[in-house]
């Protein structure tokens, strides 16, 4: 798990200095009013890491198989209107977010690591894929 806390910790700090050297223009940029700006991107990372903090410490508490509830992604990053914010305060939030994922993450046991999870119907993984399942998602954007 020390290796995914490293991977997570490089992926936010590179991504953030990188996207704020794009500048506004280019981080507002749509290709299509279909697809979504890097602004929008970031702040879809924003959404991701609220909810999987919440997963990362309710699954702690909450009866096992802990059950993840799926969220629209489309519908929040729509009505969060990343599009209309500043990508320092996009940034700022989402780097804040991942700083108490990691804490989360650091102080989990190995008992806590292998808490079963409900993906989907009867589709059981653990703790510890779910926050890998998490660092390659931002690894996956963030390119």
């Amino acid at each position: 798990m020390q290796d995914m806390i490293l991977k997570l910790e490089d992926l936010v700090y590179k991504t953030s200095k990188t996207i704020l050297e794009f500048g506004e223009d280019v981080v507002s940029y749509k290709i299509s009013e279909i697809k979504w700006s890097k602004k929008e991107i970031l702040g879809h990372l924003i959404d991701s890491a609220i909810h999987n903090l919440q997963r990362f410490t309710e699954v702690q508490f909450e009866p096992k198989p802990y059950i993840v509830r799926k969220y629209n992604q489309n519908d929040l990053v729509k009505v969060n209107r990343y599009q209309e914010c500043t990508i320092e305060n996009i940034v700022e939030l989402w780097g804040t977010l991942n700083k108490q994922i990691i804490f989360v993450i650091k102080n989990l046991s190995t008992e806590e690591l292998n808490y079963k999870i409900d993906i989907e119907k009867d589709d059981l993984k653990t703790l510890d894929w779910l926050i890998v399942d998490y660092v390659e998602h931002i690894q996956h954007h963030s390119k």
